[in-house]
């Protein structure tokens, strides 16, 4: 079995239609989607569409969720200013979106999970199993990791949330980030950001006794992407057009 995940489209159907035309090279059998999927870019209408078609299962994110509500839990650490900026986008990403279309982002469940074989489970979630907020990176310490993870480790684990493909065991199994498809970014580059025109997936195989995991990574074209930014009307729009410029 072959299976597809994706993770943090974040409104960017470009990133995503590219992402899904490899896919359908790969010969996978299922796809699955961690969450994240609509806010934040420039085409959350497109990518609602895109992603309803799929008709793939879709984890609920904190955006997704935020997107819905316009609550945030950790609205308290957020700086008013980025605070207004946020919902500044909600507002213009929600006058985008039909009530068929936010009915159906409010379809997105906490966690998804898909029989892989009859000793394997595949177990998809966000943040973690129990927060969309949690996050799991390369650096955070393995007790901290285990107390998100270590009641479901007869799963393999899969979440997004943090932007960076990454790997690591947990107790008999492992975790894995997938990456995102729409919003790829530098975590060592602060000021600027360089975001990347790639999009990233991860493809999970199980044959026989045997497990693999395959990072990929499938280039778009930086000079679209910055012109669909340019024709959008979604606000702060040049941020993320100097953003883009700067990781070329």
């Amino acid at each position: 079995m072959r299976i597809a995940i994706i993770s943090d489209m974040h409104g960017n159907d470009l990133a995503f239609e590219a992402a899904l035309k490899d896919i359908r090279q790969q010969g996978v059998d299922q796809i699955v989607c961690n969450g994240d999927c609509i806010q934040g870019g420039p085409q959350p209408a497109q990518t609602v569409v895109r992603l309803r078609a799929l008709a793939c299962p879709v984890v609920m994110g904190n955006a997704d969720a935020y997107l819905l509500s316009g609550v945030d839990e950790e609205d308290a650490d957020t700086p008013p200013e980025r605070m207004l900026r946020l919902q500044t986008v909600r507002e213009w990403s929600l006058s985008k979106l039909s009530d068929a279309d936010r009915a159906f982002i409010a379809s997105f469940q906490p966690t998804v999970t898909i029989e892989l074989d009859a000793q394997h489970k595949l177990l998809c979630f966000h943040g973690s199993p129990t927060s969309f907020n949690h996050i799991i990176l390369p650096k955070t310490p393995d007790e901290e990791v285990s107390g998100y993870l270590g009641n479901y480790a007869d799963h393999v684990l899969t979440g997004g949330h943090t932007h960076l493909q990454q790997i690591r065991p947990v107790s008999r199994s492992f975790f894995f980030n997938p990456g995102s498809v729409g919003l790829v970014w530098s975590h060592v580059h602060d000021n600027p950001r360089l975001v990347f025109s790639h999009a990233e997936y991860a493809i999970l195989a199980i044959h026989n006794d045997t497990t693999s995991l395959e990072f990929r990574r499938v280039p778009y074209n930086t000079n679209e992407m910055i012109q669909i930014y340019q024709a959008s009307g979604r606000p702060f729009a040049e941020e993320l057009i100097a953003e883009y410029k700067a990781g070329q």
